[in-house]
């Protein structure tokens, strides 16, 4: 029987690993919808799809779950909810030339990595020197999505 520790890991995780899956589902699913008429927009909706809403979110799902120890699962859904409302956001501004769209997924995408930030904060981490890379990517991914927005705006 698990830990009542990894249960609780499990049960933070366990969403983003779900949607992490759906997502690369998906990704391979456009990718070969789309293999004889690839476009720009459908390359990058197939990476992003992949990229961002699998594996970013996996990370962030196991970041959640076993570098956040005491995270309350209220924190956890919001930042589900956010990441993916805010890469769904992203994808249909992009994909339908609504710049707005695309800000407005991208500052959500932010408010969820802060979150999930905020988040690995509470107590003494398992594992501090995991906790602080994971913090730097967590914050280089923040930087990284207002520069895409910026890119996305200028070559629109």
């Amino acid at each position: 029987m698990p830990s009542a520790g990894a249960s609780g890991a499990l049960r933070r995780a366990l969403p983003f690993f779900i949607a992490a899956l759906v997502y690369v589902i998906a990704g391979g699913l456009l990718a070969a919808a789309t293999a004889y008429v690839t476009t720009q927009k459908t390359a990058w909706a197939t990476a992003y799809i992949v990229l961002v809403g699998g594996v970013v979110q996996a990370v962030l799902g196991a970041a959640l779950g076993w570098l956040a120890q005491r995270a309350r699962m209220p924190l956890t859904w919001a930042a589900f909810v956010l990441f993916n409302l805010g890469n769904l956001g992203v994808l249909a501004g992009q994909l339908a030339g609504v710049l707005a769209l695309t800000f407005a997924g991208g500052a959500l995408l932010v408010i969820a990595l802060i979150l999930i930030i905020i988040a690995t904060r509470r107590g003494a981490p398992a594992h501090p020197v995991l906790v602080w890379a994971f913090r730097v990517v967590a914050v280089i991914l923040a930087v990284s999505i207002p520069t895409g927005l910026v890119l996305a705006a200028v070559g629109a």
